[in-house]
């Protein structure tokens, strides 16, 4: 980390911390929540690292209050939550849940009342079970029923949410939920997952539409980005980096500006007017940014053409994740050069790592690993803001330690150690750093 001042970010640069309901909200059986499809998968022997499940994970559903005090002594000026489609609609289909709006209601009311700007994520890959059951995003009627219960969601708070999220990551929940397998519903197609890509964009444009037709917005999607690094300079390993930029860059981007799919990646399942529905104008755009991917060229007989390699050299998160701060400078400047005038402003939602973080004898956390790595990624985008990328904010992963997917409770990517036996929160050193650039961000 750099001792030097860390530079000023625009007038009304919004700082802000990114959580997802399945991962801290618990309340498994509260309110009448049915059945998703990471419940199902979590009970499945074998697929979660350490057995556990969301089932209570950090208990948010009970103790949102105290989590908003977490906020508001951070002075982020916005909190990127997500919202239940299974607390929310059940059975996927049907009338609204009330109680499950309630919830929602009462988290977004007292986050205004704290001076904090609610951003709603519509989907953070907790399909409701029953759609999984018909077939769930390789069906394209999960699309239509996406947009119905947006409809819903927006009917209660369009008036008071500041910002909506359609998706999160359509990539990563197609490639590892559908493709590999890695994650719910825990499909390994490779390639004959391509149809979900398409439904889930069908998806977000219906909800756009239904979203305004509310008076809802502004609107955006958030997609992962990865800068694709060959393994090796032979025509064979560039092929091949091309062609997973392709599947990981652009197939959930180049339909959003109306270039529809990339040569090689045209979905099966596309109808004329598909295509426009997609591309409806978007307000902002979102970016996820972790780690760059290293690609090399697949054996001949492989089922893909490419393979993922580790990068060396770099320092690990606990997760064995690269660090690599310049990979979101990248990012955001490929971005502002592949789509100029069509992209839209763009806010970082999602930037943060895990580490072993522990109470000392005295319960203090101390993560300079995570100071570090914000520090970097924070001047790779003040980078890419001074090459002109038009970036309006950032959201670090994440508010607290929470379940970690696949993973289960061993990975902590919080600001807020928690202590999953006890539920007690105890902010680590990188929330105390957060706070202070913040306030001097905003003197």
């Amino acid at each position: 980390m750099t001792t030097a001042p860390m530079p000023a970010f625009p007038a009304g640069f919004r700082w802000g911390v990114a959580t997802s309901a399945y991962q801290i909200e618990g309340g498994a059986s509260a309110d009448g929540r049915g059945p998703s499809i990471w419940d199902t998968f979590a009970r499945t022997p074998g697929r979660i690292a350490d057995g556990s499940s969301g089932d209570v994970a950090c208990d948010h559903y009970h103790r949102h209050r105290e989590d908003v005090t977490l906020l508001a002594d951070l002075g982020v000026s916005a909190y990127r939550f997500s919202v239940a489609w299974p607390r929310v609609r059940p059975g996927g289909t049907g009338a609204a849940n009330p109680a499950g709006l309630d919830f929602y209601e009462r988290l977004v009311d007292d986050l205004l009342a704290a001076g904090i700007d609610p951003v709603a994520t519509l989907y953070h890959w907790d399909l409701p079970q029953p759609l999984e059951d018909a077939g769930g995003w390789l069906n394209r009627d999960t699309a239509e029923r996406f947009a119905e219960y947006a409809d819903l969601v927006a009917a209660r708070l369009g008036d008071r949410v500041k910002l909506w999220i359609t998706f999160n990551e359509p990539f990563i929940h197609m490639s590892l939920g559908y493709g590999t397998g890695e994650h719910a519903p825990g499909h390994a197609l490779l390639m004959d997952a391509l149809p979900v890509a398409h439904h889930q964009l069908l998806g977000h444009g219906l909800a756009v539409a239904a979203l305004r037709a509310r008076g809802a917005g502004p609107v955006a999607i958030t997609n992962h980005y990865s800068p694709v690094v060959p393994a090796g300079d032979t025509a064979a390993d560039r092929a091949a980096q091309r062609a997973y930029h392709a599947l990981h860059n652009r197939l959930f981007t180049d339909p959003l500006f109306g270039r529809g799919y990339p040569p090689g990646f045209e979905s099966p399942v596309l109808r004329d007017g598909d295509l426009d529905v997609i591309a409806a104008p978007l307000d902002l755009l979102g970016v996820n940014y972790y780690n760059p991917t290293g690609i090399r060229a697949a054996p001949p007989d492989a089922p893909l053409p490419f393979e993922i390699v580790d990068l060396t050299g770099y320092p690990r998160t606990a997760c064995d994740w690269p660090v690599v701060p310049d990979g979101l400078r990248t990012v955001l400047t490929w971005l502002h050069a592949e789509y100029g005038d069509a992209l839209p402003p763009v806010q970082v939602t999602e930037s943060g790592c895990a580490y072993d973080d522990e109470p000392d004898a005295d319960g203090r956390v101390h993560d300079p690993e995570r100071i570090a790595y914000l520090d970097g990624h924070l001047r790779a985008v003040r980078a890419a803001l001074d090459a002109g990328v038009d970036i309006t904010g950032y959201f670090v992963w994440s508010l607290l330690d929470n379940w970690e997917w696949a993973e289960g409770f061993d990975k902590r990517f919080g600001l807020v150690h928690v202590d999953y036996d006890t539920q007690a929160r105890t902010p680590k050193s990188s929330y105390a750093w957060f706070r202070d650039l913040i306030a001097a961000d905003r003197p």
